[in-house]
Protein backbone atom coordinates (compact mmCIF):
# COMPACT_ATOMS: atom_id res chain seq x y z
CA UNK A 1 0.00 0.00 0.00
CA UNK A 2 1.03 3.41 -0.90
CA UNK A 3 0.46 6.43 0.89
CA UNK A 4 0.01 9.63 -0.77
CA UNK A 5 1.99 12.95 0.43
CA UNK A 6 -1.52 14.32 1.50
CA UNK A 7 -1.88 11.45 3.94
CA UNK A 8 0.98 11.15 5.06
CA UNK A 9 0.71 15.21 5.88
CA UNK A 10 -2.77 14.99 7.71
CA UNK A 11 -0.91 12.08 9.31
CA UNK A 12 0.99 14.02 11.21
CA UNK A 13 -1.12 17.01 11.21
CA UNK A 14 -3.80 14.63 13.22
CA UNK A 15 -0.28 13.62 15.38
CA UNK A 16 0.39 17.38 16.07
CA UNK A 17 -3.19 17.37 16.99
CA UNK A 18 -2.96 14.50 19.61
CA UNK A 19 0.09 16.40 21.54
CA UNK A 20 -1.29 19.61 21.56
CA UNK A 21 -4.74 17.62 22.86
CA UNK A 22 -1.57 15.94 25.15
CA UNK A 23 -0.46 19.43 26.00
CA UNK A 24 -3.62 21.63 26.77
CA UNK A 25 -5.08 18.72 28.56
CA UNK A 26 -2.74 18.22 30.91
CA UNK A 27 -2.38 21.48 31.92
CA UNK A 28 -5.92 21.98 32.76
CA UNK A 29 -6.46 18.30 34.60
CA UNK A 30 -3.41 18.09 36.61
CA UNK A 31 -4.49 21.44 38.76
CA UNK A 32 -8.14 19.81 38.65
CA UNK A 33 -6.51 16.48 39.93
CA UNK A 34 -4.25 18.01 42.55
CA UNK A 35 -7.46 19.71 43.95
CA UNK A 36 -9.86 16.23 43.34
CA UNK A 37 -7.16 13.95 44.52
CA UNK A 38 -6.96 12.17 41.47
CA UNK A 39 -3.96 9.94 41.99
CA UNK A 40 -3.00 9.77 38.50
CA UNK A 41 -2.38 13.25 37.65
CA UNK A 42 0.82 12.68 39.63
CA UNK A 43 1.94 9.96 37.91
CA UNK A 44 5.73 10.60 37.27
CA UNK A 45 6.43 9.59 33.80
CA UNK A 46 3.90 10.70 32.84
CA UNK A 47 4.08 14.54 34.16
CA UNK A 48 7.91 14.07 33.52
CA UNK A 49 6.52 13.36 29.43
CA UNK A 50 4.07 16.49 29.55
CA UNK A 51 7.29 18.91 31.06
CA UNK A 52 9.49 17.45 28.17
CA UNK A 53 6.81 18.23 25.37
CA UNK A 54 6.28 21.59 26.42
CA UNK A 55 9.89 22.53 26.87
CA UNK A 56 10.51 20.94 23.62
CA UNK A 57 7.90 23.53 22.19
CA UNK A 58 8.74 26.35 24.14
CA UNK A 59 13.18 25.84 22.88
CA UNK A 60 11.90 25.51 19.06
CA UNK A 61 10.54 28.92 19.26
CA UNK A 62 12.75 30.66 21.59
CA UNK A 63 15.26 29.68 19.29
CA UNK A 64 13.12 30.83 16.01
CA UNK A 65 12.11 27.76 14.41
CA UNK A 66 8.84 26.34 13.52
CA UNK A 67 7.57 22.86 15.25
CA UNK A 68 9.47 19.67 13.22
CA UNK A 69 5.62 18.62 13.44
CA UNK A 70 4.63 21.29 11.18
CA UNK A 71 7.73 21.48 8.70
CA UNK A 72 7.21 17.90 8.22
CA UNK A 73 3.36 18.33 7.49
CA UNK A 74 4.49 21.09 4.99
CA UNK A 75 7.11 18.97 3.48
CA UNK A 76 4.35 16.22 2.29
CA UNK A 77 1.73 18.62 1.81
CA UNK A 78 4.36 20.29 -0.54
CA UNK A 79 4.85 16.69 -2.63
CA UNK A 80 1.11 16.09 -2.73
CA UNK A 81 1.19 18.43 -6.54
CA UNK A 82 -1.81 20.50 -5.44
CA UNK A 83 -3.67 17.85 -4.05
CA UNK A 84 -6.67 19.55 -2.09
CA UNK A 85 -6.28 18.24 1.82
CA UNK A 86 -8.59 16.58 3.66
CA UNK A 87 -12.17 18.59 5.28
CA UNK A 88 -10.75 17.69 8.43
CA UNK A 89 -7.41 18.33 7.84
CA UNK A 90 -8.99 21.87 7.06
CA UNK A 91 -10.59 22.06 10.06
CA UNK A 92 -8.01 20.85 12.12
CA UNK A 93 -5.14 23.79 10.29
CA UNK A 94 -7.73 26.58 11.77
CA UNK A 95 -7.49 25.23 15.15
CA UNK A 96 -3.74 24.21 15.04
CA UNK A 97 -2.29 27.51 13.09
CA UNK A 98 -2.55 30.87 13.89
CA UNK A 99 -1.33 34.14 12.13
CA UNK A 100 0.54 35.63 14.50
CA UNK A 101 4.51 36.44 15.36
CA UNK A 102 6.63 33.64 16.19
CA UNK A 103 7.75 35.77 19.04
CA UNK A 104 4.18 35.90 20.44
CA UNK A 105 4.00 31.81 20.50
CA UNK A 106 7.34 31.90 22.43
CA UNK A 107 6.05 34.37 24.85
CA UNK A 108 3.23 32.31 25.04
CA UNK A 109 4.62 28.52 25.41
CA UNK A 110 7.49 29.97 27.94
CA UNK A 111 4.65 31.27 30.21
CA UNK A 112 3.01 27.70 30.00
CA UNK A 113 6.33 25.78 30.62
CA UNK A 114 6.95 28.05 33.77
CA UNK A 115 3.38 27.41 34.71
CA UNK A 116 4.11 23.88 33.74
CA UNK A 117 7.08 23.59 36.34
CA UNK A 118 4.79 25.67 38.95
CA UNK A 119 2.48 22.25 39.17
CA UNK A 120 5.50 20.86 39.93
CA UNK A 121 5.51 22.42 43.32
CA UNK A 122 1.67 22.41 43.84
CA UNK A 123 0.69 19.49 42.62
CA UNK A 124 4.09 17.31 42.80
CA UNK A 125 4.35 13.59 40.86
CA UNK A 126 5.38 10.89 42.50
CA UNK A 127 7.72 7.97 41.32
CA UNK A 128 5.60 5.22 43.00
CA UNK A 129 1.72 4.79 43.55
CA UNK A 130 0.96 6.22 46.50
CA UNK A 131 -1.34 2.98 48.53
CA UNK A 132 -3.11 4.38 51.74
CA UNK A 133 -2.85 2.22 54.73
Amino acid sequence: MRFSPQMLATSVLLIHLAIVLFNVGGLAVIPLGGWLGWQWVRIYWWRALHLLSLAVVALQAVLGQACFLTAWQAEFAGLGGGEAPPMIARWVNSLLYWPLPLWVFALIYVAVLLYTLALWRYVPPRRRAHIPA
